[in-house]
């Protein structure tokens, strides 16, 4: 089997003039926000052995705490976890329980093309985390995964906002 965790990043700092940027990282209420999150997850067993993140910096500050707060080993950054990069290469060779940390729109649209769901049909928040699953030995995985869960941040911290 294939556990998939698709895991957003935390909340990033302004784009400067509507650019976006591959430094921009984490806000502090980001960063804190993100490690209770990730703490939340821990505690409630989505653990990782394989950990691949987006190469931009508020991608790798979220895989970091992921790393910290025990979710996963180590983070392995992946450029084709960057906005707009075809992640389908990474996916076909999963095996066993893999988080990955990246952006938006990307991962719902990944979730959505492995699940069968239309395009636009998911969405996850910032530090949110979507849960797929399926038998490894399919060579395509689009259209048979299982949605396990897709989480927002609220869910996992009653009280945040």
């Amino acid at each position: 089997m294939v556990d998939l965790l698709l895991f957003r990043h935390g909340i990033a700092e302004e784009r400067h003039q509507g650019a976006d940027h591959p430094d921009r990282g984490l806000t502090p209420l980001g960063l804190e926000r993100t490690f209770k999150v990730c703490s939340r997850l821990r505690d409630l067993g989505l653990i990782a052995e394989r950990l691949y993140s987006s190469p931009y910096r508020r991608a790798r500050e979220t895989a970091e705490l992921a790393v910290k707060t025990g979710m996963a080993p180590k983070v392995e950054p992946i450029s084709c976890l960057a906005p707009g990069g075809d992640p389908w290469p990474l996916v076909r060779r999963l095996q066993g329980s893999c988080l990955l940390v990246g952006h938006e729109p990307d991962l719902s649209l990944l979730a959505a093309e492995l699940i069968g769901a239309r395009s636009g049909g998911l969405r996850l928040r910032k530090a949110g985390l979507c849960h797929l699953r399926w038998d490894a030995s399919h060579p395509d995985p689009r259209g048979v995964a299982q949605l396990q869960g897709l989480l927002r941040p609220r869910l996992l911290l009653p009280g945040c906002v």
